[in-house]
């Protein structure tokens, strides 16, 4: 090695160690990852205390599941061992009360933000006296139930009449209990978010401001932009929540795009505001937040056919996808069209901001790719649902279908609700597993564009040029992933469900929504019409996601159908249980 190449290893060796307190990446992951130490900690001093409920609970499950029907006392020690959870501790409920976001609200835009005692009486004056009525019929439903269910143990389980009585006077509490419980869940409390959502900003620019500094920007000017930003970002997640807009799918995100881009196309973003207009900071620590929701597992949990569906329907999409830009509509940007491409395949607006990254988009490319993503998700959210409903698919195939092909995760979630709690989680659990492709998918980029769409053909290729161009933050991404996922596996599923899915991750998925927001905001404050213009020429662009998305709904549909009805029936049954 020459004495120039020496010096050029040395000195991006040395930019490698300033980039850990001068990179946004790197300060992505440090956010992300105090975050979730904070959450850890504020939780696991209960952590004996919960094994030892849990254990008190799986006791009694262990002795009443002999009983030859659900008993009384089996139903309350699920829903005891259920109601143990590190979300549940006071400190760790007040920390998650400063992450609300505004109430869905028809008439009055205040209501989203506050509810008096008195509006909160007035509408809950004709819903009261329902709800006595539910709740007096649900006792003495149990009173009915506790007493059919003493004969049937009196007579050791022996008579077959008396348990068939208890049975049917349980369902009948059961029954009772569930419409008591709908009700009350009506019943409005006043709140005002005013103070916790101010508290909440000034909280996030703090902390964000310590990596600006370091960064080498200042802090004066970042907290005073941020102050319009999340003022802004505010106004499109009440927007959001608005019963209307939000029936048809037209929810906070999209909001906050149209709103960032009214403003920066009209009056112009202020350029006091443009110091906090920060998308890949606030996106790539909303991502590396996210790696707590991808937990290994789940993904072992739903088996192969959810593999299937997610790891190998995804590259197949991608790769098809860019060589289809590339080829046949002979689209000149190979960074536009991989980014739309991993988009539209893998999981939305998380890997949009991954590949971008890798492949170094401009900006204004990942403006349109984010846009074209919201726009069709908010669309197929709608319209898949129906589609399923209408083809008559039952909740597995549906979920599957819905979490393989609807790009955001929290719209995943929406649709899939519309298809009940099963099609839910099936359609949550797949995208979980999809969006473990974020890393994969930002590392073969990098790969890809340095060694054949940039490479000089002197045949050197450069591993320290791969690993710049490989973005950071997804490290983060895979260790929250990995830490909470190895605490899972060690904990057990009763457990984890406690601190990990009920406690830590209700943190996480609170913050985590509150960053992407201002990465929404951000995006529309920092794109220019013009500028965007240039690069839906031909309609191109908009070819590309409606063809690859098409071919996503199909592929993804075939394998879900081929996984699981044909190679692995008996996961499907277990899963419709």
């Amino acid at each position: 090695m020459s004495q120039h190449d020496e010096s050029i290893v040395i000195d991006r060796a040395k930019s490698s160690w300033s980039d850990l307190w001068k990179k946004e990446d790197y300060w992505a992951i440090w956010v992300g990852v105090a975050i979730v130490l904070l959450s850890i900690f504020m939780i696991l001093p209960a952590k004996s205390e919960f094994i030892q409920k849990i254990q008190t609970q799986n006791e009694i499950i262990a002795i009443e599941k002999e009983k030859p029907y659900e008993t009384v006392a089996l139903i309350e020690a699920k829903k005891a061992k259920k109601a143990v959870m590190g979300g549940a501790l006071p400190a760790m409920k007040e920390f998650k009360s400063y992450f609300a976001t505004p109430k869905k609200w028809n008439g009055n835009i205040l209501d989203s933000m506050v509810l008096s005692q008195a509006q909160a009486d007035k509408e809950n004056a004709a819903l009261l006296p329902k709800v006595e009525e539910a709740s007096a019929a649900a006792s003495l439903a149990k009173e009915v139930a506790v007493t059919a269910d003493k004969l049937a143990a009196d007579a050791n389980y022996q008579d077959a009449q008396l348990n068939a009585a208890a049975e049917e006077a349980i369902g009948a509490w059961q029954k009772a209990e569930s419409a008591a419980s709908k009700l009350s869940e009506k019943i409005v409390k006043p709140y005002n978010l005013f103070p916790k959502m101010i508290l909440l900003g000034v909280g996030i620019a703090l902390i964000m401001s310590i990596g600006i500094f370091f960064m080498g920007s200042s802090v004066a000017k970042f907290i005073g932009g941020f102050i319009g930003v999340y003022f802004l970002c505010v106004v499109a997640q009440i927007l959001g929540v608005h019963k209307g807009m939000s029936y048809y799918g037209i929810n906070a995100e999209i909001w906050s795009i149209v709103l960032g881009m009214l403003v920066a196309n009209t009056v112009k973003t202020p350029s006091w505001m443009m110091p906090a207009v920060q998308v890949e900071y606030y996106i790539k620590t909303g991502l590396v937040l996210l790696g707590g929701e991808v937990l290994f597992t789940k993904i072992v949990a739903i088996g192969i056919p959810g593999i299937f569906v997610a790891w190998v329907v995804t590259p197949i999409v991608l790769i098809s996808t860019f060589i289809f830009g590339q080829k046949v509509l002979k689209m000149e940007s190979k960074t536009l069209n991989i980014t739309i491409s991993a988009d539209m395949s893998v999981c939305g607006t998380s890997a949009a901001i991954a590949t971008a990254a890798a492949c170094r988009a401009k900006k204004e490319e990942l403006t349109l790719a984010v846009g074209l993503s919201l726009t069709f998700t908010a669309i197929m959210m709608i319209a898949l649902p129906a589609a399923i409903k209408a083809i008559g698919l039952d909740a597995v195939l549906g979920g599957a279908w819905i979490g393989g092909t609807i790009d955001s995760t929290g719209a995943v979630a929406a649709a899939g609700a519309f298809l009940g709690d099963t099609a839910m989680q099936v359609a949550a659990t797949i995208k979980m597993i999809q969006n473990v492709l974020i890393g994969v998918t930002a590392f073969f980029v990098a790969l890809y564009f340095t060694t054949k769409v940039e490479h000089s053909g002197d045949g050197k290729v450069s591993l320290m040029e791969i690993w710049h161009r490989f973005p950071k933050f997804v490290i983060g991404f895979l260790g929250v992933s990995i830490l909470l996922s190895s605490m899972a596996a060690s904990y057990g599923s009763d457990l984890s469900y406690s601190i990990i899915d009920k406690g830590i991750v209700d943190v996480t998925k609170g913050l985590r929504g509150w960053y992407f927001a201002l990465a929404f905001i951000s995006v529309g404050l920092a794109t220019n019409f013009r500028e965007l213009a240039s690069y839906f020429k031909g309609g191109k662009p908009l070819i590309l996601y409606v063809c690859g998305q098409s071919f996503n709904l199909a592929l993804t549909l075939f394998m879900a159908w081929v996984m699981f009805d044909l190679a692995f029936p008996e996961i499907k049954a277990s899963i419709l249980q």
